[in-house]
């Protein structure tokens, strides 16, 4: 943690925009540079261009690599396309522009040329899709020009299947071999309509913004929030959902303000993270630290990353809700207020994420569905409704209509904050206050994620480690139960290890999208006992990489 975490960010912390954009054009990769070559992590592909590992040739590949495997799949439908506000999207949303029209597909853009959060583009696809068929070739799926929380030097382009959320790895490693041949052959085989030339009239206006915020209250009790009067302040940390937060007051007379309507793709305003990186993570009480500093203003204070996927709780009495025990409270709530759900609909959480969540699983008698960490795990169950709340300790998730219906198969932050004023509205109590009654009945939940630089080469071998890489019997003084290489919920490999005894665990794993790696420790017995289990997590993870 640096001694600069949680303060204003200076001037030298900032990027050159010009240089950055001048980079995406002029820096050619090598394909035969690992480093260079495009690589989908658990949410699409990301890189700087800085780094020549998002650059236009990137672009211009993965966006024909997407149009050859819609071809190979059959769908011929239209493609919502959108993008946040990192310096690079809006570029990198052109390129693609440039591909997708010559290639004769019917692209779908925000009708207000403004920015278009990720689970707005995955509530578009299914909207679209709703009444057809699953072997209807003419169903929509989408692209969302994004990095999500990086850092402002990044950019990121992710696909979303006609399902309208996260291709799964068969698909997005499909989508990375054609591109990274593309590049590796000049982009000979890339149809391309010069962005100058392009007839606008050739493409679809679509109000995302609209369509979202006016399909609210089938999913959020907006009424309840509006009759309580719960004061909202809502900051989307120079993000995609900032004018959808002014249009959610506004359309639902809900006393909401926006506390930051600025947007700058150096994101001056934010405070640093753990590593003095500008990093719109909501779930960082570093990054969040301006935002902490006004929880007194505001029933309930909300925070999102870049593309909205995320999410951030501060409260009056507790500040920065930690990601689990927000989750923990969603799903109390939720499944004990939506009276339509079906009763055989799971819970859905990674396996990184608390044990809190499996306790209150059981107490209201519902099955757990512990899967590895990637928010597409959850999308098959959401889509057919077998899965009512799917979340991630990183502080995304999503959940079903009120009558149970998909609402999104991608992360939705925007959704996840107005629940947190719903909690407030219809229980009189905040979501903090809740945890803490949760914590009452199930124990006391001591939790932390810490991430640690890493290369690609440590990377690697950290996400192949087995079973057979802990020889000990013990963890913290508890004798070890479990040790998984593979999720529980679904047996699909975690990329990891995790290892559990009766009352903590530990689990670590590469990040797929920063070289850092990340290790995930929680105790039911207190913080010292979770200091313990760092420890000897540490030394775990040192060993397999050499340290």
């Amino acid at each position: 943690m640096s001694s600069r975490a949680g303060l204003p960010a200076e001037e030298s912390d900032l990027i050159d925009v010009d240089e950055l954009i001048a980079a995406y054009y002029d820096r050619v990769p090598n394909p035969d540079v690992a480093s260079e070559r495009v690589v989908f992590g658990t949410s699409g592909h990301r890189g700087s261009s800085l780094t020549k590992s998002f650059n236009e040739n990137h672009i211009l590949a993965t966006t024909q690599a997407i149009v050859d495997y819609r071809a190979a799949q059959g769908i011929t439908g239209p493609l919502f396309l959108g993008r946040d506000t990192h310096a690079l999207s809006l570029p990198a949303e052109r390129s693609a522009i440039e591909v997708l029209l010559a290639n004769g597909v019917d692209v779908r853009v925000d009708a207000r040329d403004s920015w278009v959060p990720t689970p707005a583009l995955s509530h578009a696809i299914l909207t679209y899709n709703r009444d057809r068929a699953a072997d209807d070739p003419g169903r929509a799926d989408g692209i969302v020009v994004t990095p999500s929380h990086n850092p402002p030097r990044d950019g990121g382009f992710k696909y979303n299947p006609p399902h309208g959320g996260p291709a799964d790895t068969d698909a997005t490693g499909w989508i990375a071999d054609r591109a990274n041949q593309l590049i590796a052959h000049g982009l000979t085989a890339v149809r391309r309509e010069r962005f100058a030339d392009v007839d606008w009239d050739a493409i679809t206006g679509y109000d995302f913004r609209d369509a979202y915020v006016r399909d609210l209250p089938s999913i959020i009790d907006i009424e309840a929030i509006r009759r309580a009067g719960v004061r909202i302040g809502a900051d989307p940390l120079g993000g995609a959902s900032v004018e959808y937060w002014s249009l959610i007051a506004e359309m639902h007379d809900l006393d909401l303000t926006v506390v930051n309507p600025e947007v700058d793709p150096t994101w001056r305003f934010m405070t640093l993270d753990w590593d003095e990186k500008i990093r719109m993570d909501p779930s960082s009480p570093s990054a969040m630290a301006s935002l902490v500093a006004k929880k007194g203003d505001y029933d309930i204070l909300t925070g999102n990353d870049a593309d909205a996927d995320r999410h951030g709780i501060v409260t009056p009495d507790a500040g920065l809700m930690n990601p689990n025990h927000f989750l923990a409270v969603a799903i109390d709530y939720l499944f004990s207020h939506r009276e339509h759900w079906p009763r055989e609909a799971a819970v859905g959480k990674t396996l990184v994420s608390s044990m809190i969540i499996d306790r209150v699983a059981e107490s209201l008698g519902r099955r757990l569905l512990e899967v590895p960490v990637g928010f597409k795990w959850f999308v098959p169950g959401l889509l057919d409704g077998s899965v009512a709340f799917g979340g991630e300790e990183s502080a995304g998730a999503s959940f079903l209509r009120h009558d149970g219906s998909v609402w999104s198969t991608d992360k939705d932050g925007i959704l996840l904050c107005l629940l947190a004023a719903e909690i407030l509205a219809v229980t009189g109590k905040t979501p903090s206050q809740r945890y803490a009654e949760l914590e009452d009945a199930f124990g006391s939940s001591a939790y932390q994620r810490v991430d640690a630089p890493a290369t690609p080469e440590q990377k690697a071998t950290l996400g192949k480690l087995a079973p057979e890489s802990v020889t000990a019997t013990t963890l913290a003084g508890e004798d070890i139960i479990a040790k998984l290489s593979h999720a529980p919920g679904n047996g699909a490999a975690i990329g990891g290890l995790k290892v559990q005894t009766p009352h903590a665990w530990f689990a670590a794993r590469p990040s797929g999208t920063e070289d850092v790696y990340k290790l995930y420790a929680e105790s039911l017995r207190g913080p010292e006992h979770l200091a313990e289990v760092q420890a000897e997590a540490r030394a775990v993870v040192s060993a397999a990489l050499g340290d």
